[in-house]
């Protein structure tokens, strides 16, 4: 049996959690990069580790790029390689455009933008040198997509991430690598306040279309598909998984145009 290695920051909780253990379904071992929730992660590694495969927990700190991206490094030469590395780990924040303050734009844009720049040239200059080619996923926000209320610098940090993940594709094609951001919607997670044991059918989100936010697993399966083989002709998009949260935003653009 081949081995194959991936690499998911921000996997001690939330999507991160899920996507280290749908990796681990299809076989891959996995790296677990984890900042202060050690415990979690730890747990999270048991879990992968019933899969069949091993799992390796990992700090690093994105607000320290550069030693988080030694971090990555180290992980891949611990487990043996890299195939798939997902930039999932991030913060997010919300503070007026007229109040927002240059030390924290500064530090959203360093764990959000600058910090997985690094961890993934990190990881596509082994894939290149493996020579199998390889799978990049970046976690942005619907977010990337559409501004919202506070969030300049949020905002501004997954959409440059998410142009980043276009330029990436351009360049790493030419070596079997594909490069795609998924942005989530409102997800439940606890990063957002909603423990692992409540479903996100016990919350109502009227506004979306779905009506309820999404589930860490439900963003990890595309993220997981687009790490698989089926996937090879995918690169340099965003998939939105979002209960239709985006379309939302064309509701009175639309209801102008009928007044036309």
């Amino acid at each position: 049996m081949i081995e194959r290695f991936a690499i998911v920051t921000g996997a001690s909780s939330g999507i991160g959690k899920a996507t280290a253990i749908a990796l681990a379904e299809k076989g891959f071992d996995v790296g677990i990069g984890y900042n202060s929730n050690a415990e979690g992660a730890r747990r999270v590694a048991a879990e992968v580790e019933a899969h069949g495969v091993r799992a390796l927990p990992f700090r690093m700190d994105l607000t320290n790029p550069a030693d988080a991206a030694g971090a990555v490094e180290q992980a891949i030469r611990v487990l043996g390689g890299v195939d798939v590395f997902v930039n999932n780990a991030g913060v997010n924040r919300r503070a007026s455009f007229l109040e927002e303050t240059a030390e924290d734009w500064q530090r959203i844009l360093t764990i959000n933008t600058t910090g997985p720049f690094l961890c993934a040239q990190v990881a596509a200059r082994h894939m290149v040198s493996q020579g199998r080619g390889g799978r990049i996923v970046n976690v942005t926000s619907v977010h990337e997509l559409v501004p919202i209320m506070g969030g300049s610098a949020y905002c501004a940090s997954k959409g440059g991430l998410g142009l980043l993940t276009k330029v990436m594709a351009l360049e790493l094609a030419r070596y079997g690598i594909t490069v795609n951001a998924v942005s989530p919607g409102e997800t439940a997670t606890p990063m957002n306040g909603v423990p692992d044991s409540r479903d996100a059918a016990e919350i109502s989100r009227p506004e979306i279309p779905i009506g309820r936010p999404g589930r860490s697993r439900e963003v990890a399966a595309l993220i997981a598909h687009l790490a698989g083989p089926d996937a090879a002709y995918i690169t340099g998009v965003t998939l939105s998984v979002d209960g239709g949260l985006m379309l939302m935003s064309a509701i009175p653009n639309q209801e102008y145009a009928d007044r036309l």
